[in-house]
């Protein structure tokens, strides 16, 4: 619980649930390059080269407090990532804002970005369980501060929205990008259950955070009511400005179908351009390397609709980048696409999540698509996870892939309610230039929660040599801690 609000509070919100009222950062922004391509990706708390990586498991028991939630670091070297010399956050940890308390979900959602530009990337831990006063839920987000010795607890600093109001679960979704040129640091776009808030560096705060200023713009939100579930960014019109998109479902006479709205950086700041078919999970990359970052959207529970998809399996979208940002239409993907293994069933979840990198160096983004809900069999909510390449043409399923725990070299047993792949991350923490796979089931063991690691070689993804490990290998409480069940991208 905090009881004292900081002095550094909430900032521009350009998004609102009811899509009626857009605002855009100052016009005084000059661009910057931000792209989220995966040469480009900022997850290196140290600065020595290697990416880290960044594990929610916001149902860790901490002090006694059930659900009070944690975060792991693991950094990345020559060897890649291991069990050993990893880092444990939480809201008892020393510096840490706030205390460990239950329902708390520290780490419920996460997000790396060099805040302060010192060249060290920060974590920032979503906290959307955290009760403030007498305002039950009202979130909250703490920064952990890179450093050549990586992430500390000490001089963390904390964030809350200007108006906390019970159930706003403030730090439901994170990302943070070079969205302007005004300060030497990224932006911080924090989301809630209802919009979406812009944070800046500013050293003469007391948290370290200031509250940017807004401006309506004169261009109007199409009249759809979206409710904001997550945040992707990327350089879709390769103008050296981070884009930010804002993905979720939407609600009213039509509910349930997924929509982003897609605001473009420029050098009048964030600018709302148009909403997209597609949610509410979304990730960014260069899937047929022309230079324009491409969106990627999954939505896994969706009613069928006019596409003529079956969607009952879920349902992916691809939007390909160029001068104009994410393309108007996009290209749809099923699992009974051609090409694509498996079959669509009601319930997959197919695009529960979703990872953009290069798996085999050829310099082209391959996507990695998570299915929670697929049965293994007659094991329901087993899950499982793809890889489906890039190419010169976009996304392609020549050599796609799929895994699941019974597959061969991967170790354990698919069992009901894993939910493997209810979380994907390709990484390269070794910077071999090929971008392994991480696949989460929050719910392995009952909900203890399992990440599952596997290389990648010439050929991409492979299964060989995977191996497994949770909160407990890394030194941290694992009983029902939901490991895995926010990685950061």
């Amino acid at each position: 619980m905090r009881k004292n609000r900081s002095a550094a509070l909430a900032a521009a919100t350009f998004l609102l649930v009811s899509g009626a009222a857009i605002v855009a950062a100052p016009s005084a922004y000059a661009g910057v390059p931000g792209s989220t391509q995966a040469s480009d990706r900022n997850s290196d708390f140290n600065g020595d080269g290697y990416e880290d990586v960044l594990v929610g498991a916001p149902g860790a028991t901490v002090g006694g407090k059930s659900g009070a939630g944690l975060v792991t670091v693991q950094y990345g070297s020559a060897k890649g990532i291991g069990t050993s010399g990893a880092a444990v956050f939480s809201q008892s940890t020393a510096g840490v804002a706030g205390a460990a308390e239950a329902g708390d979900g520290f780490g419920r959602a996460v997000a790396t970005g060099d805040l302060d530009g010192d060249g060290f990337d920060d974590a920032i831990v979503g906290i959307p369980g955290e009760d403030l006063a007498a305002v039950k839920d009202a979130g909250g987000v703490a920064v952990l501060w890179g450093s050549k010795s990586g992430l500390s607890g000490a001089a963390s600093s904390w964030l809350e929205t200007e108006e906390p109001t019970a159930g706003e679960r403030f730090g439901l979704g994170l990302a943070a990008a070079r969205f302007t040129a005004e300060t030497d640091g990224d932006l911080l776009a924090v989301l809630d259950g209802y919009d979406v808030e812009l944070f800046a560096y500013d050293a003469s705060k007391a948290s370290s955070l200031r509250r940017e200023s807004t401006q309506r713009i004169a261009a109007q939100a199409e009249p759809r009511r979206i409710q904001p579930k997550s945040l992707t960014t990327g350089d879709y019109d390769k103008n050296g400005f981070a884009d930010l998109v804002v993905s979720g479902l939407s609600v009213g006479d039509e509910p349930g179908y997924g929509w982003s709205a897609y605001l473009s950086g420029n050098a009048d700041g964030l600018t709302y351009e148009r909403d997209l078919r597609g949610g509410p999970v979304a990730a960014s990359g260069d899937l047929n390397k022309d230079g324009y970052d491409d969106l990627v959207t999954g939505e896994p529970h969706s009613p069928d609709d006019a596409y003529g998809e079956t969607m009952a399996g879920g349902l992916v979208g691809v939007r390909l980048g160029g001068p104009d940002g994410p393309a108007e239409e996009p290209d749809w993907w099923v699992q009974d696409s051609p090409g694509v293994p498996g079959v669509a069933e009601p319930g997959d979840g197919w695009g529960s999540d979703l990872s953009v990198a290069d798996t085999d160096g050829d310099g082209y983004a391959d996507v990695a698509i998570g299915a929670a809900g697929e049965d293994i069999g007659t094991v329901q909510d087993a899950g499982a996870v793809w890889v489906l390449r890039g190419s010169a043409s976009g996304l392609t399923s020549s050599g796609a892939k799929s895994w699941d725990q019974n597959s061969a070299d991967v170790p354990g047993t698919a069992e009901k309610g894993d939910k493997w792949g209810a979380q994907v991350r390709l990484t390269d923490p070794n910077r071999d230039g090929r971008f392994g796979l991480l696949a989460a089931a929050p719910g392995e063991n009952t909900g203890d929660g399992h990440i599952w690691v596997l290389s990648a070689g010439t050929g991409g993804v492979t299964a060989s040599g995977s191996w497994t490990y949770n909160a407990g290998s890394l030194g941290a409480p694992y009983v029902d801690a939901q490991f895995g069940a926010a990685i950061d991208e």
